[in-house]
């Protein structure tokens, strides 16, 4: 199975909305907050070389001279699946023999940024991490509705609650 960036930052954020990713099962078009996400992201840093495919499975913003990987995300209301996912794009670099100095979690939107690197520890989790999204993914039924609230401005909020 290919594991890409979104499959970890969905890990991070609800296990539900993983499994109906793994499934095909995309509500993401419809939902405006995505589609800001995706204009923010297509907008922001026009001067870089954006949108780097690897392998056909992980898909990065930008990197820069192949030694900082920069993610960008509308905000940090999910902050710590955004770090994981960049922390991913590393590890996963890392094991085809590209090693990254750093990475840089851009919010565009607010001005800011949260520098991230990889450490051993962060692989033996990240290791963990697809282990179980494999678990996840092939497993006949979803994960219980995780009800938080940030369930609200989720795209799969029809899907799970009506």
């Amino acid at each position: 199975m290919r594991i890409s960036g979104t499959h970890v930052y969905y890990y991070f954020v609800c296990k539900r909305k993983l499994w109906c990713f793994s499934k095909e099962i995309r509500m993401e078009h419809l939902d405006e907050n995505v589609q800001l996400g995706k204009l923010l992201d297509e907008t922001s840093y026009t001067r870089e070389n954006g949108q780097v495919m690897i392998d056909e499975t992980v898909n990065i913003d930008f990197i820069k001279d192949w030694k900082v990987l920069h993610e960008v995300k509308k905000s940090r209301a999910i902050e710590e699946a955004g770090i994981w996912q960049l922390k991913y794009y590393m590890y996963f670099l890392k094991q085809r023999g590209i090693v990254i100095e750093k990475g840089v979690v851009d919010y565009p939107k607010i001005r800011q940024r949260e520098t991230i690197f990889l450490l051993e520890e962060d692989e033996s989790e990240i290791e963990k991490v697809l282990t179980e999204i494999e678990n996840i993914t092939t497993d006949t039924k979803p994960p219980k509705v995780i009800d938080k609230p940030l369930c609200k401005k989720c795209a799969y909020y029809e899907y799970c609650y009506i």
